[in-house]
C-alpha cells in the first residue's frame, strides 16, 4: 500500500513554516492520540503517519529530502524516518505539551516520597459597611486538616518508615510500551508518590494528617470592597505526607446599609425634604459613614433630585490615604393630612402663582398646547 503524502497528512502546505508544522501536528496529535481513542485501530494507525510525517518534516535536510524525492528518498535505508531514535525524541518534544507530562504542577499530584501539597480552601466572611470602612481584626474557626502529631506526617506507624514501591522502584512512575514508542503512566500502585506505607499510623490511617477547627485572627483593612480576597500563606489544609500546606482565601461581602449605597469608594443616600424647606431654602443635618454628622445646605427653590457632594465623605480607598466622596440626593415630599386651613392656604398661594414662580412646569404645559395646535391645523 502506497504512503499518503506527509504534508497532506499534516494538514499543511509545502510551503508552509516550521511554527505552522509543528501546530497542525499538535492538533491532529491530539485528535488522534490513542489514549483518547481507545480500542481505535485506525485512531492508532493515523497518530502513527501523522508523527512519521511530522519526524520527516521538522528535520530541515530531511525535508529538503523529502521534497525532492518524496518517499523514495527513504527507502532501503533501514527503516522509515518514523521509527527510529529521532522519532521517539520528536514525541517526547511535545508530550508534555499536550497530555501535562511535564512534572507535577503546584498543588498537583503525587511527588518522590508522598509529599503532596496541601488544597486551597475558601472561607466566605460578610461584614458590615462600617467595618469595611474602619477595618477590623476579625477571628474565624474553620475544620481544616493538620499535620498528624502521631506520625509528624510521615503516614507510618511510630517506629517504622515508608518503603521504596517496588513497582517503580521509587520513581512514581512505570513505563510502558505501546507500539513503537513507550508511555510513562503514574505508578498504581503509589500513585505516584514512590513511597507505600506497609504498617500506617493509626491516628491518621495513613493519610498523614487529621482534621480538627482552628482559630485564625485575620486583619482585614480599611477600605475593601465586595468580593474582596485575602489571602492567607500555608493556612490551608497540611500537605499529604508532610508535605507543604495549601493557602487559605478568605473572599468578603458587605451586608446591605440602612442607609447608604456604595460604589467604588463613594457613598450615595437620599434625603426626603418639605416643599417649604425646598422652596425658601434652609439646612439640614446628615449623618456620614465615620459615625459624625454633617450639614447639608439647601438652596432656595431646589428641585426633587438635586445631588449634593460632600467632598472626602466617603469610603477610604483602599492602601491609600484618600477617602471618597458622599453624595446626598434630596426628595422634595408632598405635603399629606392637611387641614383645612393648610388647603386655603395653598389654595391661596396656588391662585397668586404665575409663571415666573414654576417656570419647568409653565412651560412644558405652554409646549404640550403648541403640540396640539399644530395638529389641529
Amino acid at each position: 500500500m502506497s504512503k499518503r503524502d506527509y504534508y497532506e497528512l499534516l494538514e499543511v502546505t509545502k510551503t508552509c513554516s516550521d511554527g505552522e508544522l509543528k501546530s497542525s501536528y499538535r492538533k491532529l496529535a491530539m485528535k488522534w492520540h490513542p489514549d483518547k481513542n481507545p480500542g481505535n485501530e485506525e485512531a492508532e494507525l493515523r497518530f502513527k503517519e501523522i508523527s512519521e510525517a511530522y519526524d520527516c518534516l521538522k528535520d530541515p535536510q530531511k525535508r529538503a529530502a523529502y521534497d525532492r524525492f518524496g518517499h523514495a528518498a527513504f527507502e532501503g535505508g533501514g527503516g522509515g524516518p518514523g521509527f527510529g531514535a529521532d522519532f521517539a525524541s520528536t514525541f517526547s518534544d511535545i508530550f508534555d505539551d499536550l497530555f501535562g507530562m511535564a512534572g507535577n504542577r503546584r498543588g498537583g499530584g503525587g511527588g518522590r516520597g508522598g509529599r503532596e501539597r496541601g488544597a486551597d480552601l475558601r472561607y466566605n466572611m460578610e461584614i458590615t459597611l462600617e467595618e469595611a470602612f474602619a477595618g477590623k481584626d476579625a477571628t474565624i474557626r474553620l475544620p481544616t486538616s493538620i499535620t498528624c502529631e502521631a506520625c509528624s506526617g510521615t503516614g507510618a506507624k511510630v517506629g517504622t518508615q515508608p518503603t521504596t514501591c517496588r513497582t517503580c522502584s521509587g520513581s512514581g512512575r512505570i513505563r510502558q510500551a505501546q507500539g513503537f514508542f513507550t508511555l510513562e503512566r503514574t505508578c498504581p500502585s503509589c500513585q505516584g508518590r514512590g513511597q507505600v506505607i506497609e504498617d500506617p499510623c493509626p491516628a491518621c490511617a495513613g493519610a498523614g494528617r487529621t482534621t480538627r477547627e482552628r482559630t485564625l485572627q485575620v486583619a482585614i483593612p480599611a477600605g475593601v470592597e465586595d468580593g474582596t480576597r485575602i489571602r492567607l500563606g500555608n493556612e490551608g489544609e497540611a500537605g499529604v505526607r508532610g508535605g507543604p500546606p495549601g493557602d487559605l482565601y478568605i473572599f468578603l461581602s458587605l451586608a446591605p446599609h440602612d442607609f447608604f449605597q456604595r460604589d467604588g469608594a463613594d457613598l450615595f443616600c437620599r434625603a426626603p425634604i418639605s416643599m417649604v424647606a425646598a422652596a425658601l431654602g434652609g439646612s439640614f443635618e446628615v449623618p456620614t459613614i465615620d459615625g459624625e454628622t454633617t450639614k447639608v445646605k439647601v438652596p432656595e427653590g431646589t428641585q426633587s433630585g438635586k445631588r449634593f457632594r460632600l467632598g472626602g465623605k466617603g469610603m477610604p480607598v483602599l492602601r491609600s490615604r484618600t477617602r471618597g466622596d458622599m453624595y446626598v440626593q434630596v426628595v422634595v415630599e408632598t405635603p399629606q393630612n392637611l387641614t383645612r386651613r393648610q388647603r386655603e392656604l395653598l389654595a391661596e398661594f396656588d391662585a397668586e402663582c404665575s409663571k415666573d414662580t414654576h417656570p419647568e412646569s409653565s412651560g412644558f404645559f405652554a409646549r404640550v398646547k403648541d403640540f396640539f395646535a399644530g395638529d389641529a391645523e
